[in-house]
This record gives C-alpha cells, structure tokens and sequence, in this order.
C-alpha cells in the first residue's frame, strides 16, 4: 500500500492556497524572496522531525514565451535579480541556479512584478515562467535538506495582462488544489 508523502505546502498568498486540501499545512509567506525564505524557514524550523518531510511551493507565474501555458512542474529555477556573472568573475558562486527534479520548466524567481514586455523577453531567454517566491522556497527547502518541488500555473503573460491577477488567480489556485489532491493520492 502506498505511502502518503509529508508535505509543507507553501504559498505567497492566501489567494493562491484557497483550495489546499484542509489537512495538510500550510505557510503563506507573503510576497517576495525575503519573506518566503523568512517564513518558509520558520515553519520547517517549527516541525520536531523533517527528515521524510517534502516542501510544496504551489502559486502562480507569469509565463515568458507565448507558448507556455498551464501547470507546470519545475525542474530548475533561477534568481534572476543577483550579479551572477559578475560574482563568478570574482571567484564566488552566487547559487544562482537550483535544479530540483525532472521538469522540464525553468522559472525565474525575483521581487519584480514581472509586467513590462522588454523585460519579459529577457526573461525569456533563460526561462519560461517567473515568479517572486520560488528561489527563495526552494533555497530554504535546501538549506534544511528538505526536497522543494514547485508548482506553478500560468496565471498571466508576464505583461499588461499580469495587472488582471487579481481576477485570474481563482481560476489557478483551483488547478493548484486539485494537483495537490492527485499528489496525495498516488
């Protein structure tokens, strides 16, 4: 019989975990890197035992090619805010870039609403979708030993429609939900 995984889910905002199943804990970090590494690390320093636990990072992003769409599961995500090159070039390595599993999807994670179209096709070079949170969660996962798998739903173009998320988010905090339930359930 399988095992039900323990998880952490995490969440920027309230809006985007409406539909987490009831049982499972939950963290709403608020918006940004700092806070998410704050409170992520708050809550995984609160358990008395981590060692089988697993961080869920459910939320929404923006997607940075016209072609990306949907749900998506990460498999590398890149804080798209730090002088990388810059650092290597001094001898120091910044951990700019974390692989976390077999997605196929990178996301780039920085405190930018993401809604100016130069930018999004800069972005879009080294990614598909952005967000604010996911760096940050997945880091602090790492930090603990913990495996962070991200989740995200598409929830706007990463331009003038990015400003509509707050009549958008509903619709994705749905698909989240349900990827948790199937989650649970295998």
């Amino acid at each position: 019989m399988p095992t039900t995984p323990r998880i952490l889910v995490v969440s920027a905002t309230e809006a985007e975990a409406r539909y987490v199943p009831e049982d499972l804990p939950l963290v709403i970090t608020g918006i940004g890197k700092t806070a998410a590494a704050a409170r992520t690390a708050r809550a995984l320093a609160a358990f008395e035992d981590v060692d089988d636990l697993v961080v869920v990072n459910i939320g929404t992003a923006g997607a940075l090619r016209d072609d990306v769409t949907g749900l998506h599961v990460v498999g590398q995500v890149l804080n798209h805010e730090i002088s990388a090159d810059a650092l290597v070039a001094l001898g120091y390595d910044p951990e700019h870039q974390l692989l976390l599993g077999e997605g196929a999807s990178v996301l780039a994670s920085g405190d930018v609403f993401v809604s100016d179209t130069d930018v999004r096709t800069r972005l879009g070079l080294a990614a598909h979708l952005v967000d604010m949170e996911g760096y940050a969660v997945a880091w602090t996962a790492r930090e603990f030993g913990r495996e962070a798998i991200l989740v995200k739903h598409v929830s706007d173009a990463a331009d003038d429609s990015a400003w509509d998320w707050p009549t958008v988010v509903d619709q994705s905090a749905r698909v989240l939900g349900q990827w948790l339930e199937e989650y649970l359930a295998r």
